[in-house]
């Protein structure tokens, strides 16, 4: 796989996140992916991105950064959203919070095997104090 052919499926992914497309999910999720150490599954990471949409109802990926070295891809992706309630033991309650994700993916045959995600959890705190 060339480097381009894998941004353009992690490109496709992130669209199907931000679609919320959970059906398609598999095309790009392996049945048996790990996050952060994690095994999850398809079926767990679909409930882990689920939960996160619940959570965060105007949920949306913005890629700000994309790297590829087949099989690997690593990415800053930036959000700015609302999440309900706590969010990462802080207290957000619907405020407007804006924050980026690092992230590493392991593809294999196509799809994303493992995963290795950090949250930018400063960035939240500062905008709350």
């Amino acid at each position: 796989m060339t480097k381009e052919e894998l941004a353009d499926i992690y490109r496709a992914y992130i669209a199907c996140l931000n679609r919320q497309d959970w059906t398609a999910l598999g095309q790009f999720v392996a049945d048996d992916a790990i996050h952060n150490g994690q095994p999850l599954g398809l079926s767990g990471y679909r409930g882990m991105l689920e939960n996160d949409f619940s959570e965060i109802p105007d949920l949306c990926f913005d890629i700000q950064i994309l790297t590829c070295d087949p099989p690997f891809v690593a990415s800053r992706l930036a959000f700015n959203c609302s999440p309900k309630g706590r969010f990462f033991g802080l207290d957000i309650d619907g405020r407007k919070v804006s924050f980026s994700e690092n992230v590493f993916y392991d593809f294999d045959g196509g799809k994303i095997r493992q995963v290795w995600s950090v949250i930018d959890k400063a960035a939240i705190e500062a905008q709350l104090s």
